[in-house]
C-alpha cells in the first residue's frame, strides 16, 4: 500500500512539475511588438486617389479560414478549436475572396488572417489572399503571436502567428502599425497583441488620405481596456483629420454598431454581453460612425459561433463598420449577406468620395 502511495505522489508531483513547467513556458514565451512599426507595402500601385472619385472599401474578417456556417468555436461556447482541415481553410477563405472580388473593391481591410497556426493547418493564409487579390497592394500587420496553448485537451489550440492585411489599388506613402492597450493580467495570454494600421495615401490634389484598419478586443473583462483603445484610435483619427487629411477606418470593432442588433435582426441576445453598444459619445467633432445597415433589408455582420449557424436561433449583430471624417463623403454602407458561409462574419462595404 505504501509503494502505491508513493507512486501516486510521484505521479502527482510530476503532473504539478509540468504544470509549472508549461505556465512558466506560457509567461516567458509571451511577447508584444513595439508600437510604430513601419511595415513593408507589396506590388505598390503607382496611381494616386483623387477627391471627388467614388471608392469602394471591403472590410472582412475571414475568422481564420474555419467558420463556415457549420461551424462552433470553442471559445465561444461551441465545440471546435481548429479548423477542420487545411483544404476546409482554403475553401473558406476560397470563398470570401470571391464574395470580396464580386464587390470590385478599391481598398480591402482583412482581420484574422493567419500567417502559420497550428488552428489553421499551418496554411498561409496570407499567400492565398494576396494571390486572389492580386494587383492591389498589400501590407501585414502582426496582431497575434501566441505561444502554444496546450486547451482544450483533446484538440489544443496551438500556437498561432496571425494578423491584419490592408490592400489599395492606389500609391501608398507608407504603413505604420500601431499597439493598442491590452489587459495586463493573465488574460493577455488569450488576447491578440491588438493593433491597428495606418496606410498613408497621397491624393492628387494635395492632400493626404489615410486608412485605418483595426480589430479591437472582445471578452474583455475590465471594461476600462476597452475605453483605451477607443480612446487612442479617436484621438489619432482626430488629429490626421485636424491636420487637414481625409481619414477612413474600417474593421471589427468588437462593438455593437447598431447599439441594439438583437432588435434591429429580432434574436434574443440571450444573456450575451461581449459586444457592447459602440460608445458613440466619445466620437471627437468631425468624425462619424458609418454603421452598415440598409433599413429596408438589414443584415448582421457577425454570429456567435457558440453553435452552427441557424437563421432562426444564432445571436447575431452589427460589429463590423467604419469611421470617417465628414470631409469624406459616404456615399452606402452595407453588409454583404453570405449567409455566414466563409466566416463568422460577412462582409461589410463603404462607397465614399474624397471632398474636393
Amino acid at each position: 500500500m505504501k509503494r502505491w502511495k508513493k507512486i501516486t505522489l510521484g505521479a502527482a508531483g510530476g503532473i504539478a512539475a509540468a504544470l509549472l513547467a508549461y505556465v512558466g513556458y506560457v509567461f516567458a514565451a509571451y511577447d508584444r511588438l513595439e508600437d510604430c512599426i513601419e511595415l513593408h507595402v507589396e506590388q505598390n500601385a503607382a496611381q494616386q486617389a483623387e477627391a471627388g472619385v467614388p471608392y469602394t472599401l471591403v472590410s472582412y474578417n475571414v475568422g481564420f479560414g474555419a467558420y463556415s456556417a457549420d461551424y462552433s468555436f470553442f471559445m465561444d461556447g461551441g465545440t471546435e478549436s481548429r479548423a477542420y482541415s487545411a483544404q476546409a481553410v482554403r475553401d473558406n477563405l476560397s470563398g470570401a475572396m470571391g464574395e470580396v472580388q464580386s464587390l470590385h473593391p478599391d481598398f480591402v481591410f482583412l482581420q484574422e488572417v493567419d500567417q502559420d497556426a497550428t488552428r489553421s493547418h499551418h496554411v498561409d493564409e496570407t499567400q492565398l489572399v494576396r494571390e486572389a487579390l492580386d494587383g492591389l497592394s498589400s501590407s501585414f500587420a502582426q496582431n497575434y503571436d501566441s505561444p502554444y496553448l496546450f486547451w482544450p485537451i483533446l484538440e489544443p489550440h496551438g500556437a498561432s502567428k496571425s494578423g491584419i492585411l490592408t490592400f489599395s489599388g492606389y500609391k501608398v506613402d507608407w504603413v505604420v502599425r500601431r499597439s493598442l492597450p491590452i489587459a495586463t493580467g493573465p488574460s493577455k495570454l488569450i488576447d491578440l497583441d491588438r493593433c491597428y494600421s495606418v496606410s498613408t495615401l497621397p491624393v492628387s490634389n494635395g492632400r493626404t488620405l489615410r486608412l485605418y484598419n483595426v480589430h479591437l478586443s472582445a471578452y474583455l473583462t475590465d471594461g476600462e481596456v476597452a475605453v483605451q483603445q477607443m480612446n487612442m484610435l479617436l484621438e489619432d483619427m482626430y488629429s490626421a483629420y485636424a491636420a487637414g487629411d481625409y481619414v477612413v477606418c474600417g474593421g471589427d470593432f468588437n462593438k455593437d454598431l447598431l447599439g441594439d442588433s438583437a432588435a434591429v435582426f429580432g434574436v434574443s441576445g440571450n444573456g450575451e454581453n461581449w459586444a457592447a453598444p459602440f460608445p458613440e459619445e466619445m466620437l471627437p467633432e468631425g468624425i462619424t460612425l458609418a454603421a452598415p445597415l440598409e433599413e429596408s433589408a438589414p443584415v448582421p455582420s457577425c454570429r456567435n459561433a457558440d453553435a452552427p449557424y441557424d437563421p432562426e436561433k444564432s445571436f447575431v449583430l452589427t460589429v463590423d463598420g467604419f469611421l470617417v471624417s465628414d470631409n469624406v463623403e459616404v456615399r452606402r454602407a452595407w453588409t454583404v449577406d453570405t449567409g455566414f458561409a466563409w466566416s463568422d462574419h460577412n462582409p461589410v462595404a463603404l462607397t465614399f468620395v474624397l471632398r474636393p
